[in-house]
């Protein structure tokens, strides 16, 4: 309790700080009413001369939020509420505003993002998808417009040359993987005119919590085509139809695994006919046996993805819509294919992949938005440095939020879910119908047809009228059933005579594995002190109550002999719900955080050879680059055959002079004996002086050239080597548990081996770079490689 109290006196503290600016920024309202919208409009120049002069963006914020304050009146006829000008501020300060559904989040981004957009910088507003990108980019965007801030919408399907100019935009506004995808693209370009991004400065994530929470721990991935048989997937899933569940092969739901059991070894060893399934020559077999077992086992039809002609259509697990272009990695895209009976398609290379967690915390300034927050403020905290402030509604919340029930079988619950929609819908009361997947959405529209209440669908299949539908959800009578989180991000606004009957109702028909999700829902309906109401209708036979629950309940309900159709409410029901929601939330920051310790080696990787890539791209004359790895190269080649442990009798000059003569010296150049009667470090000293010899005589024969031949040689070869260091740390991790049994802390072997491999990577780019240079022709201009954004599975 004592903790409690801290954080909420904290959060008091910060209020009543907050409250203090907020009444600096009322002082000046009317001084800025009275200008003229040319008076108003020159306070930006007159902002960025200040800048200029030295004063910084804190002491800027009162008169600048008040000048968007009143530009927004002007504009959009919307004033900004005293408690969306905190949520303003607390953005500014690279904090998480956490404020309730309807609070209105998009007007409260137009204030941070216009005092940081006096920098020139760039300020970058993220959405979850295309459309509330776009949507804001033209709506809120006439406020900075109007103030002569340019605005920008980086989307999935604009040009390179449109993307660099939507990023040159004082304010740009697109979505997270948009935004992580061209951050990968831009580190592959052959040319610094290529790249569209520029410096990360600051982000304003809305829907902070889906997005880095949520979505954290999949990596985005850019990837090529690589040359696999599809055959493989076939016979595998073939051999899997004829497995029998718990006799061949084990699944782990809450682990997400399949296994084979010795039955299931034997049968795959007596139909793929080898003698030992486990030899390392069946790696590649077990892979795609153990991927057509998800596949069976793991992945639903219809909840994990839908069947859309010859495609597999990924559906986003947090809200529900289809992820169109986005593939699952490592064969399991394939392996669905094969079970679904559409083309297998090639499996692909990675090229280029981070984490959004990386991505993001690459910005100089970080902030975020969202209606729940508070319940992952550690993790906030932990890993982006960000603390969340609770920002007060501008009305009191009076939605009631009525207690769970739950009921023995599915069916039951199903059929109780549809007499509340039903008597509801009669008394002209709007409900919203939240479900977990598409499957299930479609089970409650059924039973709504056969009893005849109209109703609206908004799941992964029906995405393209989203913003409609949930707009007109709260109209007298509207049955509209959603999966998820759909729709977030669309006012709900109460037609006429809806308060009157009650407001919006809300009924969730399962508890999610986190309560935050749970807390969304039940945020749709009480906006701005409307009048609403919200309940869960469970079952036994739920996901979480199935994998997480306590078995008191059913024991319970089993003693008090109650019927399937009678519903239990009681507060120990409540209380293991929740415990239940916690130990899976629990469970999933322990996954991110692990996934991030480990992702955390390699982005220290990507961030030294993403430097040295920019590098390349900005300098003119690379041969002091060149030279540099020379150099390297020349200090590698005397540990090899000439090493300090050694008495100079035993080193190899022979292997030595071989070797310099494969790279960057001409046949018979150095004599043996000449090298002999060095000391070491003048043998290092003769060498350098030979490849400078020969250098100058490249230099001479190909002029200029020599200077384009270097730049496509480095960034080729430092782009090959990357893509197959990549996926040799990804094999690398998949099989580094095993170490544990050793003893061993399997993070810290990653770790200190995969400093190995890439100290070894980068040896091997400069022994490449130095052979090329010496003895490579360029004819033709490179061919790109052919692309595709996936978000990793």
């Amino acid at each position: 309790m004592g903790l409690l109290k801290q954080v909420f006196n904290a959060n008091e503290r910060d209020i009543a700080r907050l409250r203090r600016k907020i009444d600096r920024i009322n002082g000046l309202e009317s001084q800025f009413e009275h200008m003229t919208d040319e008076e108003l409009q020159a306070m930006t120049p007159a902002f960025r001369q200040r800048l200029e002069n030295g004063e910084k963006l804190d002491n800027l914020l009162p008169e600048a939020f008040a000048v968007v304050r009143e530009a927004a009146k002007r504009v959009m006829g919307q004033r900004h509420y005293d408690v969306q000008l905190m949520g303003g501020i607390v953005l500014h300060e690279g904090r998480v505003a956490e404020m309730k559904t309807g609070e209105g989040k998009t007007l409260v981004g137009t204030l941070p993002s216009y005092l940081n957009g006096l920098t020139g910088k760039g300020v970058h507003v993220v959405t979850v998808n295309d459309y509330l990108a776009r949507r804001d980019a033209d709506i809120t965007g006439q406020v900075h417009r109007f103030l002569g801030l340019t605005v920008g919408f980086n989307g999935h399907d604009l040009t390179p040359q449109q993307k660099h100019d939507a990023y040159r935009c004082d304010i740009t506004y697109g979505t997270n993987n948009e935004f992580g995808f061209d951050y990968l693209r831009d580190n592959m370009v052959m040319s610094l005119n290529d790249m569209t991004q520029r410096g990360l400065h600051f982000a304003i994530v809305d829907e902070v919590d889906s997005i880095l929470i949520d979505e954290a721990r999949t990596p985005l991935i850019i990837s090529g085509p690589a040359e696999k048989s599809a055959d493989l997937y076939f016979r595998a899933d073939l051999f899997v139809r004829r497995l029998r569940r718990d006799d061949d092969y084990e699944i782990d739901e809450k682990m997400r695994t399949a296994n084979l059991t010795d039955s299931g070894v034997q049968k795959a060893e007596s139909f793929f006919h080898v003698n030992n399934l486990f030899d390392p020559d069946n790696v590649t077999l077990m892979h795609h046996i153990t991927q057509a077992l998800k596949a069976h086992g793991l992945m639903h039809r219809d909840k994990d993805y839908v069947v859309m002609g010859d495609e597999i259509c990924i559906v986003d697990e947090f809200t529900g819509r289809l992820m169109e272009g986005r593939r699952y990695s490592e064969g399991l895209h394939q392996a669905i294919e094969a079970k679904e009976g559409v083309r297998v398609q090639n499996e692909s290379k990675t090229l280029a992949t981070i984490t959004l967690q990386n991505y993001f915390r690459m910005y100089e300034k970080l902030s975020g938005m969202t209606g729940t927050a508070k319940t992952e403020e550690k993790e906030f905290i932990e890993i982006y440095g960000m603390d969340v402030v609770s920002i007060p509604t501008n009305r009191p919340l009076i939605r009631k939020d009525l207690g769970d029930v739950i009921y023995k079988t599915e069916g039951a619950k199903f059929n109780a879910v549809v007499n509340e929609i039903a008597q509801r819908h009669e008394a002209g009361q709007p409900v919203l119908v939240g479900t977990t997947s598409i499957d299930k959405s479609e089970i409650v529209s059924h039973l709504l047809n056969v009893k005849g209440v109209p109703h609206q669908v908004l799941n992964a299949k029906h995405h393209a009228r989203e913003a409609e539908i949930v707009s007109l959800a709260g109209q007298p009578g509207m049955v509209t059933i959603a999966t998820n989180m759909a729709g977030r991000g669309t006012d709900i606004l109460l037609g006429d005579g809806v308060a009157e009957r009650g407001g919006l109702h809300i009924i969730g028909t399962e508890r999610h594995e986190s309560r935050r999700i749970d807390n969304q829902l039940r945020g749709r309906s009480g906006r701005q002190g409307d009048p609403g109401s919200s309940q869960f209708f469970l079952s036994l036979e739920d996901d979480l109550l199935r994998l997480f629950g306590s078995d008191n309940i059913k024991r319970m309900m089993d003693r008090l002999g109650l019927e399937e159709d009678q519903p239990i409410e009681h507060r120990m029901l409540t209380g293991a719900m929740e415990r239940a929601q916690k130990k899976v939330e629990g469970n999933n920051y322990d996954l991110r955080k692990h996934v991030l310790r480990y992702d955390d080696v390699l982005n220290k990787q990507r961030e030294v050879i993403y430097r040295q890539r920019r590098q390349i791209l900005e300098t003119e004359n690379l041969r002091e680059i060149v030279e540099g790895m020379a150099k390297d190269l020349i200090d590698h080649m005397l540990d090899i055959y000439c090493s300090e442990e050694q008495i100079p009798e035993d080193w190899d000059i022979r292997g030595l002079i071989q070797y310099g003569e494969h790279h960057f010296l001409l046949p018979n150049q150095v004599e043996e004996e000449v090298l002999r009667k060095l000391e070491r470090d003048e043998v290092r000293d003769k060498l350098y002086e030979l490849f400078i010899e020969n250098y100058n005589q490249r230099e001479e024969d190909l002029g200029e050239f020599l200077r384009e031949l270097e730049r496509i040689v480095l960034l080729r070869t430092v782009d090959s080597k990357w893509m197959d260091h990549i996926d040799a740390m990804d094999q690398f991790r998949q099989g580094v548990h095993l170490r544990s049994y050793g003893q061993s802390d399997p993070l810290v072997i990653y770790q200190k081996e995969g400093f190995e491999m890439f100290e070894a990577m980068i040896h091997s780019i400069e022994e490449e770079v130095v052979l090329y240079v010496f003895k490579a022709t360029v004819q033709t201009a490179p061919q790109p490689i052919e692309m595709h954004d996936t978000i990793g599975g």
